[in-house]
């Protein structure tokens, strides 16, 4: 199947063969394959099966008892199952691509499948290290494929209101953003990713894993990406626990950012329920006043002056973020987390990372990718 990545320009005179081949182009249905069918594969398989206009062709998994569940998810496309990706990319029918595997295999899987033709969503983060970033960042601007990553908060609709809010001078200009990511207990230790997502070398640490969503609205709210980083963290309270255990459990870290505004960012897994201050929040402080992203609302300087929201609460869709990348396929919309987006979020969360390993204040030019 050709791509249908197709679009039709109408100057002068268009024959009747071709307005046909038009037609049945813009009919045909998209054929999706999705590699990795744990929680988050899942979650992405199901938002697909959402989508009109396509066909899951094809799903593939390591773990048997992970791929029969998604098999039977998606049993009403009848789609095949495979053990080995490079059967799935192989695939005339498939095109486009799903990446919910480990992290230390998104940038393999992402540039294989660029390679192939097809059009890729991958899983946060872009990857785990500066040079394979680059890399992927190479093969995705190389040709003419869709790459989204799976950053969906920027597709909430609520947030991308507030954000604009503040863009637009609500609160003045942004001077500094206060951020966390705090957690009453660890991942469960008998989870089925648990035999990667506590190892640092293939989850990239909790920062890269998880904290690259809430560190990617912080670049998107400061219009910019960090210039330096300085960071403590370690292994506190789940120390060797589950055995071999090499990620982090808590951290803190100073950012600043090309245009001078500043990031406070902590995040732990010991955040007793109840006790205040926890969860994930973001708050915005400008020359006005300060937002908290979260529920959309301004709290002036002025202290005669009431909060005020910004953005009314809405019912988000929880499948808007896939509905995005199909909609770039079909009619070259921009991406709402393209290759660029997903490349600075990941290298802020390294930038962190290494800062934190290192016991040094690292710049963003010591990363050496040119994005």
């Amino acid at each position: 199947m050709n791509s249908v990545n197709r679009r039709f320009f109408l100057t002068g005179s268009l024959s009747a063969a071709a307005l046909g081949h038009a037609a049945r182009a813009q009919s045909a249905p998209i054929g999706a394959g999705v590699i990795g069918t744990g929680n988050r594969g899942t979650a992405d398989l199901k938002s697909v099966l959402a989508q009109p206009g396509v066909k899951v062709n094809a799903l593939c998994d390591i773990k048997p008892d992970r791929l029969d569940n998604a098999a039977s998810l998606a049993a009403a496309h009848k789609p095949v199952t495979l053990k080995d990706y490079r059967e799935l990319l192989a695939r005339r029918d498939i095109d486009a691509v799903f990446i919910a595997t480990p992290c230390d295999l998104h940038v393999e899987m992402a540039i294989a499948a660029l390679k192939a033709g097809k059009h890729v969503y991958c899983e946060k983060p872009a990857g785990i290290t500066p040079e394979s970033i680059q890399r992927l960042v190479d093969a995705a601007r190389a040709g003419d494929r869709v790459f989204q990553i799976g950053q969906q908060m920027r597709s909430l609709q609520r947030l991308r209101r507030a954000i604009e809010k503040v863009q637009e001078g609500a609160i003045g200009e942004v001077i500094m953003i206060k951020a966390q990511r705090h957690a009453a207990a660890d991942l469960p230790h008998d989870s089925s990713s648990a035999d990667w997502f506590f190892d640092a070398r293939r989850s990239g640490d909790v920062i890269v894993e998880m904290s690259v969503h809430n560190l990617d609205v912080c670049n998107w709210v400061a219009g910019s990406r960090p210039q330096r980083a300085a960071g403590f963290g370690g292994t506190l309270l789940w120390k060797n626990d589950p055995p071999g255990r090499t990620n982090m459990d808590c951290y803190s870290l100073s950012y600043e950012y090309a245009n001078g505004v500043k990031l406070s960012y902590t995040q732990v897994f010991f955040h007793p329920r109840g006790l205040p201050g926890g969860g994930q929040t973001t708050y915005v402080y400008g020359v006005k006043g300060a937002v908290d992203l979260d529920t959309a609302t301004l709290y002036s300087l002025d202290a005669k002056s009431m909060p005020v929201v910004l953005a009314e609460p809405v019912e988000e869709d929880r499948h808007a973020h896939v509905a995005a990348f199909f909609d770039c396929i079909r009619t070259g919309a921009k991406s709402p987390a393209d290759i660029t987006v997903a490349a600075t979020a990941a290298l802020t969360a390294i930038l962190g990372r290494e800062a934190i390993y290192r016991k040094q204040v690292l710049t963003w030019e010591s990363l050496g990718v040119r994005i």
